[in-house]
Parts: structure tokens; C-alpha cells; sequence
């Protein structure tokens, strides 16, 4: 029995996870042989402020905006 576990930072409509589910579930019938009930794919969203890179939080990375290239050279 497959299982898939995606983590994501919340923000996608809920019509956006549904597609995603149902793209994963189709990849994973092509691909595995395995009966379509038995596929599970489970969505976790985090939300921004608890998923960090760097230590910065998503959240605070929004905030700051975009980083141009020349911001990146200077650092």
C-alpha cells in the first residue's frame, strides 16, 4: 500500500490541494502496480511562521519581499 506524504507551507486553495492529490494519485497508478485504493496521499500543511530556512520563517521571508541579484552580490 503506498503512501505519500507531502509537506507544504499553507497558502493553496483548497480546489489547489485537491489537483495535487489527484496528480499524485495518478502518478503513483502509473507508476506502482498497486489498485487504486490502496494509494494514500496525505497533505501536511505547515504553517509559515513554524518553517524556516536558514533561520528565517517563510513568513519573515515574505516580509522582506524579493532578494534581487545584486542585493545577493553585496551580501
Amino acid at each position: 500500500m503506498p503512501q505519500v506524504a507531502i509537506t507544504l507551507a499553507e497558502g493553496r486553495t483548497p480546489a489547489q490541494l485537491r489537483d495535487l492529490i489527484h496528480e499524485v494519485h495518478a502518478a503513483v497508478l502509473r507508476t506502482v502496480n498497486t489498485r487504486p485504493e490502496y494509494i494514500r496521499v496525505v497533505v501536511h500543511e505547515v504553517p509559515r511562521t513554524h518553517w524556516a530556512t536558514g533561520d528565517v520563517t517563510l513568513t519573515e521571508m515574505d516580509a522582506a519581499g524579493p532578494v534581487t541579484a545584486a542585493a545577493k552580490e553585496q551580501s
